[in-house]
């Protein structure tokens, strides 16, 4: 062999190569035909009336073309089909199967103006969205069973912790609102993606649209997107709807699994301010007295799973090329799918438990004696009726704490005669304080009720933040309800013209 040999005479070689027929392209076929057959079918369909209505094809062939489709869609069942190599794909599957039911001189003009490149970022979308709507849609209803629980416990007093000790006392329906508040953030972002969801790249064609005057809205419409994406490039370039959709649902489960760790600290022997009732409960095989909450530990690591396959897809975009590419694919696209999966299970497990939870009162109320959580109000009250400045009342409270807890004392019972003699080293004098009094303003009630600030835990306050979350969710659901019905009013609306071109002499 010279250097001027050229390998492309003595290639004798026949497609497909039979490993990248098993590695790569049975696959694939095996993904079009388990994710993307309805998409393919709604996508002929729409762009095939596209083409009649705007005179692209002549009406009479385009009715041949629906006849044949229809037919390719009553005789041949995707799910039975095994792939072996006589095309390329899903996609010339379908062209081969058109060629035999087609005169010659119709066959290959459904695919006028278009290209795979379109028509498979627009198959990845209409896959997405159903898998992402009934997402958002088990979202709302964790949101709804953490709403019930929030009101049921708004009043029933808890150990809010920071840097994993407790801090200050609240209420679980307190501690359950600021849950509600990310999820409903949560939800947001995900609408927010949604709405690249719902933009068609269909007509962009292989980078740069068509000669052909192409109705771009209309076969967005039909497939019931929103309305065509803008920029051909971007349609199959961007591929932001694939980050920002999986975004959107990593960050629902990041923030999910820091709620159940709490969840799984809280019901530990140790704090026990949570009790899991024995639906929720497991035993050991040896140890008799065990109750092990397992489905926690279930919810945290399927959000850890569900967290880690969405983050795939951003990995993956990762300094790929602006362009069209397989990285962004059917195969990528397939992986980014089980997030979903595990992420349904997690939400569905959540909404199911949260409702169960009780609060043990008895042991809240032994963590509160214990760890004087009740302290800082005793200096706010101090700043309020004794005219003191923060920073005194704080080493007067401090003082009053270390002494009540070394003698394993009960701040409202035994606190009395160390503030006393704190408040004297202090203050230089009496205070005003009587024991009554200071016995009120360190107790855990009291602690709350006086909260009332915008976002507090007092009773208003918590009150109205409830109703607040009540009408974002019920804005949500009818939000989500209006896009369902508008995409159900496009399918019809696409099955009707499709049926009357059928009727096309």
């Amino acid at each position: 062999m010279t250097t001027h040999d050229d390998p492309r005479a003595r290639d004798a070689s026949v497609f497909p190569d039979p490993v990248y027929k098993e590695t790569v392209l049975r696959p694939l076929f095996d993904g079009a035909k388990t994710h993307h057959v309805a998409g393919f079918r709604a996508i002929d369909r729409a762009h095939l009336v596209m083409l009649a209505e705007t005179g692209i094809l002549p009406r009479a062939t385009a009715g041949r073309i629906a006849r044949a489709l229809a037919e390719i869609d009553a005789e041949i069942d995707p799910a039975g089909l095994s792939y072996d190599g006589t095309v390329e794909d899903f996609f010339f599957l379908i062209e081969a199967e058109l060629k035999k039911r087609l005169p010659a001189d119709d066959t290959g003009r459904l695919h006028t103006g278009r290209s795979r490149n379109d028509i498979d970022h627009t198959l990845f979308k209409l896959a997405l969205k159903p898998k992402f709507d009934r997402l958002a849609a088990k979202l709302r209803a964790l949101i709804t069973a953490a709403l019930g629980l929030a009101e049921r416990e708004k009043a029933t007093l808890i150990v809010a912790y920071t840097h994993g000790q407790p801090a200050q006392p609240t209420t679980f329906g307190h501690y359950l609102s600021a849950a509600i508040e990310v999820m409903l953030r949560d939800h947001e972002r995900l609408v927010q993606a949604r709405a690249l969801l719902d933009l068609s790249p269909m007509g962009a064609a292989a980078i740069t649209t068509s000669g052909f005057p192409l109705d771009r809205a209309r076969v967005a419409h039909l497939l019931g997107f929103a309305a065509p994406l803008q920029n051909s490039y971007g349609c199959i370039a961007a591929i932001d709807y694939a980050t920002a959709t999986y975004s959107a649902v990593e960050l629902v489960f990041l923030h999910l699994g820091r709620l159940i760790q709490d969840l799984q600290v809280w019901t530990a022997f140790e704090v026990g301010q949570l009790y899991v009732p024995n639906a929720f409960v497991q035993i050991s095989s040896i140890m008799p007295q065990k109750r092990n909450p397992v489905p926690i530990e279930h919810l945290r690591h399927l959000a850890s799973q569900t967290m880690a396959r969405a983050r795939i897809m951003r990995d993956i975009v990762h300094n790929t090329p602006f362009t069209d590419m397989n990285d962004a694919e059917g195969e990528t696209n397939e992986a980014g799918y089980q997030a979903f999966a595990t992420g349904e299970r997690v939400l569905d497990l959540l909404a199911a438990l949260l409702p169960a939870l009780q609060v043990d009162g008895r042991r809240v109320a032994e963590n509160i004696r214990r760890s004087c959580i009740t302290i800082t109000e005793l200096a706010d009250t101090l700043v309020r009726t004794e005219g003191l400045s923060f920073r005194t009342a704080h080493e007067i409270a401090a003082d009053v704490a270390r002494a009540v807890v070394a003698a394993d004392g009960d701040l409202p019972r035994d606190g009395y005669a160390p503030f006393r003699s704190a408040f004297r080293q202090h203050a230089g004098r009496e205070p005003q304080l009587n024991e009554a009094a200071f016995a009120e303003a360190v107790s855990p009630e009291h602690f709350v009720a006086v909260r009332e600030r915008f976002g507090g835990p007092g009773p208003q306050a918590l009150t109205s933040a409830i109703a607040g979350y009540r009408g974002a969710l019920a804005a949500a659901e009818l939000a989500a309800t209006a896009t369902a019905a508008r995409e159900a009013s496009a399918h019809h609306e696409l099955d009707a013209a499709f049926a009357d071109l059928m009727g096309a002499a």
